[in-house]
Order: C-alpha cells, then sequence, then structure tokens
C-alpha cells in the first residue's frame, strides 16, 4: 500500500531527471569552453629559482597551471604568464605541470637542472613559499562559471525533493488522524 503512495512523487522527480538532464548536459557539449589547447613551458629545463613562462595555446578562456615547484598562476586568455620556480627544487628533477582550461586538463613537465641561478633582476607574477613536499590542496576544479542551467536543473530536483516529503508526511499525518 505504501508503494502506491510514493509511486507518483518517484514519477514526477523521475521524469524531471529526465527533462532537465538533456538540457544541463547540451550545455556542457557545445557552451564549454574549448578544450583543444595545448600548454607550453618556456625553457622546459630550468635551474632552482629561476622563472619559466606558461602558456595555453588555443583556449578560449583564462586558463590555469600549478605544480609542486610554485603556486597556482592563472594564465590570461590568449597571452603568457611568467612564474618563479622554488629554490627548493630537486635539481635533476622533473616535474609535472597540471594545464587547466575550462574542464580540460592537460599535464606537460618542467625539469630542473643542476645549477643554481641568482635572484632574478624582475620581479615575477608569483612566488612559492610551500616546500615541494606533499599535495597541494585546493579547490580541485570544484570552482567554475556558474552555469544558469545547472543551478536550474538542481534547483528544480531540490523543490520536488522538498514538495514529495512535504506531501509524504501530510499524507501520512492524514491517516493516523482517522
Amino acid at each position: 500500500m505504501r508503494a502506491i503512495r510514493v509511486a507518483p512523487v518517484a514519477l514526477l522527480g523521475a521524469a524531471l531527471c529526465a527533462v532537465a538532464a538533456p538540457a544541463a548536459s547540451a550545455t556542457v557539449l557545445t557552451g564549454g569552453p574549448s578544450t583543444s589547447f595545448t600548454p607550453t613551458i618556456t625553457p622546459s629545463a630550468v635551474a632552482p629559482g629561476g622563472q619559466v613562462t606558461l602558456g595555453a595555446v588555443g583556449c578560449a578562456s583564462d586558463a590555469t597551471a600549478f605544480s609542486g615547484v610554485f603556486d597556482t598562476i592563472t594564465i590570461p586568455q590568449g597571452r603568457s604568464a611568467t612564474v618563479s620556480v622554488d629554490k627548493q627544487a630537486r635539481r635533476g628533477a622533473s616535474y609535472p605541470v597540471t594545464f587547466r582550461c575550462g574542464t580540460a586538463t592537460k599535464t606537460a613537465n618542467l625539469s630542473i637542472t643542476g645549477a643554481a641561478t641568482s635572484t632574478p633582476t624582475t620581479a615575477p607574477t608569483t612566488s612559492s613559499t610551500v616546500a615541494p613536499q606533499g599535495v597541494q590542496g585546493g579547490l580541485g576544479g570544484s570552482a567554475e562559471a556558474m552555469d544558469p542551467t545547472e543551478i536550474a536543473a538542481g534547483s528544480a530536483l531540490v523543490t520536488v525533493a522538498a514538495a514529495g516529503a512535504f506531501y509524504a508526511l501530510r499524507k501520512r499525518r492524514a491517516e493516523r488522524r482517522h
């Protein structure tokens, strides 16, 4: 008997999911930023304390880059950004540099040479005070531009769930009175 009372709410929720899912995925498939980009690191080998120039050729929006040897840096669309490598970077090691353009992620390697460099004469775009050990925490890709379609779909699902819970509780309360 209980399954019959819950069935309309479940069907309404399933119907809303079926209607909202294609709209949300269509935005991701057609309206999202370009995923065909090429990360660049110049030079690809640098001494500890040296500077590298990072780029995301073909990215249709601002890109970000992060590694264990420098802080996360934003690369403006169509331009490049310069960053200083930590002086504590291990000589002879190769560090992965992760580039993120929209929802696409690509990795390139940065080699650390054996010779140390002097302090750069120009001010770096960013510098790091974190040792190159452990995992760099952060938002983990969860912070992007807010998509109105996804917000509307999520709000609709929350509303349907709340309405279904309200309906079930009211129905249950009404049955106990009789």
